[in-house]
């Protein structure tokens, strides 16, 4: 899950919406003591994580080497289907009253931040489909992360993404809405350096491409609000 990736995952589909639970595999590391609050549906999350591929192993992110959590929205589709499904009930222990830069602190240099530790293993129609991601996770990958919950917050308020996308308000996206869009969003996340993000730039029509062949279901050349997957809202 690249950062770019991270981004742009509202707009990203897993090949198939019907999947069973034993797909998914979560492996419990380590549970706080006095579990005070566990995760759910809607609450914004503040993660770390390390993400490998299980075919050989190779990482593909870290927010532990960027040395910057990540946070998000649980259940909101901001992120792959296999992180909206294993990260649901975990735990944040006695330290949940304090703000996330002294939970930050606590676990950096103090070590005595508790958060609960798992393992994930997410199969790809959980994950990236039969597509992949760019050109770092390819296509039917199966990717195990290593996840560690910092803090759970309120649910932000919820962004109408299609309406962001949505420039000329036609309530259809075009290949040039959704390019733009994605544009301004790779150029918007901060502590990139020029050569990543020229890379990011150049991957930017295979994106599109790729989001088109997943939302585009009646292969119009346009993507509609019903087609459409990341967050909206159902007034128009």
């Amino acid at each position: 899950m690249l950062k770019s990736t991270l981004v742009l995952s509202c707009l990203l589909l897993a090949s198939s919406s019907l999947v069973r639970a034993e797909d998914l595999k979560v492996e419990v590391v380590s549970v706080p003591e006095g579990c005070e609050q566990k995760s759910k549906s809607g609450d914004s999350l503040t993660m770390h994580y390390t993400g490998t591929l299980q075919a050989d192993g190779k990482k593909f992110d870290s927010s532990f080497d960027r040395d910057q959590p990540f946070t998000f929205q649980l259940g909101a589709g901001q992120v792959i289907k296999g992180w909206d499904q294993g990260l649901l009930n975990m735990c944040v222990g006695k330290c949940a009253n304090r703000n996330i830069l002294q939970r930050e602190l606590m676990h950096n240099y103090l070590h005595k931040f508790e958060g609960e530790k798992r393992k994930l293993t997410i199969p790809p129609q959980l994950g990236y489909g039969d597509q992949g991601a760019g050109n770092v996770i390819p296509p039917k990958a199966t990717l195990l992360f290593d996840v560690e919950l910092i803090n759970i917050g309120n649910a932000p308020p919820t962004t109408n993404v299609f309406k962001e996308i949505d420039e000329n308000a036609d309530k259809q996206l075009s290949r040039e809405e959704v390019s733009e869009y994605l544009k301004k969003q790779m150029t918007a996340v901060e502590g990139q350096d020029s050569s990543e993000l020229k890379n990011m730039l150049a991957e930017n029509d295979k994106l599109v491409e790729e989001i088109f062949q997943h939302e585009d279901k009646d292969k119009n050349g346009y993507i509609s609000h019903d087609e459409f997957s990341g967050p909206k809202h159902d007034e128009l």
